[in-house]
């Protein structure tokens, strides 16, 4: 039974109240908080009248389903109606949203208790420690990264502040900080969730993410948010053909968080699969990523350009080189990059590797040493997920372990109409991981 499960439950049996619910997620930020920094903005008045109406609706016969009375935190680039919306930037201070998102109304009407906004890197450009509200930490050492973009988002959900959390994902921002943090992150396929009111980094990259305690609090969310596509139901996880994606010079791997990805999908049937099926996917993503960020904040960069982080603003001036030829090229590229994958996808259900290649960095690193070589950090933490932003894919993250005691995370890939096998293996993995 996932968190989620659970906690509705025990709304429906009398076990506790949606108000109770509320204070408790609210108490627990107030004691945690200021160790992890989570948290943009908590809306405790807002919080606490949404449960009460929650309340008001189950006494009345009024079920909403799952998520009804079930605290929720949101990152701090989508539109909550009413609360500050900074973008984790000076250029947003004093902001405040005019309307909620349409993934935020979708919460609201299915009964979620909107507990506040999740600290993001400025604009969502970055690995997570670049924020005007200072940076995110890891709930399993706040010396070190929660991830980026969405390491509020994940911090919240990992520190049992909220058991799920909205995130962005334009690169792996989703999955990325779940992977280091020890929970789930799933970025569903290109468009499956709305998002209008989400603050654009590079909009044909850009997804709305779910992170959760489990896959299953993802599935349930995702669900919730797209009404009209639930995801089916009845996948066998024993049948799954799985690929494994080999290592790569552009995907730098630690041995020893390869090991433990791997040994996670130890009662499954496993092949390996050449990672040059990816070819030039890394640079795409980056001629993408970078043009598009920069036509987002085109005007920013030349009017105050002093309202910037510096890191941040190097960067975008860097994308700002980014020649209209090479944007050209990777649209092209996308395309044949796709076509390559599907035509993978007819060998094997699901593709697999390692979430991220190294555990949770030091803040402010930005070099980092895997098998005797120097990395950056934020292209080694980028290396494995952004390809399906890139090619539209859904993307899993899940806990497969730990790494010197931090986490480790197994990301899973599969077509769009796969996704109930995907969370079919997801849940074996959890089991697994249980077990082991």
């Amino acid at each position: 039974m996932s968190e989620i499960e659970a906690l509705a439950e025990a709304l429906r049996v009398g076990g506790t109240t949606a108000e109770a619910l509320a204070r408790r997620t609210l108490a627990r930020i107030a004691d945690a908080d200021g160790e992890f920094g989570a948290f943009a903005f908590v809306d405790h008045e807002g919080a606490l009248s949404a449960a009460r109406r929650a309340d008001g609706e189950l006494r009345n016969g009024i079920d909403r389903g799952p998520l009804h009375g079930v605290p929720v935190a949101v990152k701090d680039l989508i539109d909550v109606k009413g609360l500050p919306a900074t973008r984790g930037s000076a250029h947003f201070a004093g902001h405040r949203a005019a309307e909620d998102a349409t993934c935020v109304r979708r919460l609201r009407s299915a009964g979620a208790v909107i507990i506040g906004t999740t600290v993001t890197h400025e604009f969502g450009y970055g690995p997570g420690d670049r924020s005007w509200h200072g940076p995110a930490r890891n709930p399993h050492d706040p010396r070190r990264m929660a991830g980026g973009s969405s390491g509020g988002s994940a911090a919240a959900v990992a520190a049992g502040m909220v058991p799920v959390a909205l995130g962005t994902d334009t690169g792996g921002s989703a999955r990325i900080p779940a992977a280091l943090c020890g929970i789930a992150g799933y970025k569903p396929a290109f468009g499956r969730l709305p998002g209008e009111g989400v603050f654009p980094l590079a909009p044909s990259l850009d997804h709305v993410g779910v992170l959760g305690a489990t896959a299953r609090d993802c599935r349930l969310v995702v669900e919730a948010l797209a009404p009209g596509h639930p995801v089916p139901r009845g996948a066998s996880a024993a049948v799954a053909r799985i690929g494994w994606l080999e290592g790569a010079a552009q995907a730098p791997v630690m041995p020893s968080v390869e090991e433990v990805a791997r040994r996670s999908l130890s009662h499954h049937d496993v092949a390996q699969v050449a990672c040059d099926v990816l070819g030039g996917v890394w640079e795409t993503f980056g001629a993408l990523q970078s043009s598009e960020a920069f036509a987002t904040h085109a005007d920013r960069v030349r009017e105050q350009p002093e309202l910037f982080d510096a890191e941040v603003l190097d960067r975008l001036r860097d994308a700002s080189k980014t020649p209209g030829w090479r944007y050209v090229r990777a649209l092209r590229a996308r395309e044949e990059a796709r076509r390559s994958v599907n035509d993978l996808f007819e060998r094997f259900d699901l593709l697999a590797s390692p979430t991220v290649g190294i555990t949770a960095p030091l803040l402010g690193r930005r070099e980092v040493t895997v098998n005797g070589s120097s990395h950056s950090v934020r292209g080694t933490l980028l290396a494995l997920t952004s390809p399906w932003n890139v090619l539209g894919f859904p993307a899993l993250s899940v806990p497969a372990g730990c790494v010197d005691g931090l986490p480790v995370g197994l990301q899973l890939m599969c077509p769009p109409d796969r996704e109930d096998l995907l969370f079919t293996v997801a849940d074996s993995v959890a089991s697994s991981v249980a077990e082991a």
